[in-house]
């Protein structure tokens, strides 16, 4: 069993024993999850701690997103629910880069691209492919394709 899995179920044995309702119903999902990506596929397979993280990142982008469907939809106390169970989550994901640091990153991957004879907003990709393996885990896809739409125009 890997070590954030481990982490994530102690985590749950304490929130049941300090009857803490949001953590232990957070865990328990996010576990679930973890678990049913475990068994997913031909063969069942032990999660690795990154893969785990991915499954944490997808689950805490998930109460986001339903948290600004419910604010949409008026439904205020869901929507906290949901946004509150989102930055629960937050806590074992690594830090999310700044604006700053991605726009940094970004502005390199454009000067390589453009060494590479990459121009324009068709250099997306070429520059995507260089950013990607750089803010993995720290920075959501959405918010690095922003990032460098605006460098590229």
């Amino acid at each position: 069993m890997t070590t954030l899995k481990a982490k994530l179920q102690e985590d749950l044995t304490t929130a049941i024993k300090a009857r803490d309702e949001l953590a232990s119903s957070t865990l328990r999902l996010t576990l679930s999850a973890v678990t049913k990506e475990e068994v997913a596929g031909k063969e069942a397979r032990v999660l690795s701690d990154d893969e785990v993280l991915k499954v944490i990142a997808k689950e805490a982008k998930k109460r986001r997103e339903a948290a600004e469907a419910f604010a949409q939809g008026g439904r205020d106390e869901q929507a906290a629910r949901e946004t509150a169970e989102g930055e629960f989550l937050d806590a074992y994901l690594p830090k999310q880069l700044g604006d700053d640091e991605l726009d940094a990153i970004v502005a390199a991957a454009v000067e390589e691209a453009r060494a590479a004879g990459a121009e324009g907003p068709r250099a997306m990709g070429a520059v995507m492919k260089i950013v990607n393996p750089k803010v993995a885990g720290l920075a959501e896809g959405g918010r690095v394709a922003a990032a460098v739409k605006k460098q590229l125009s």
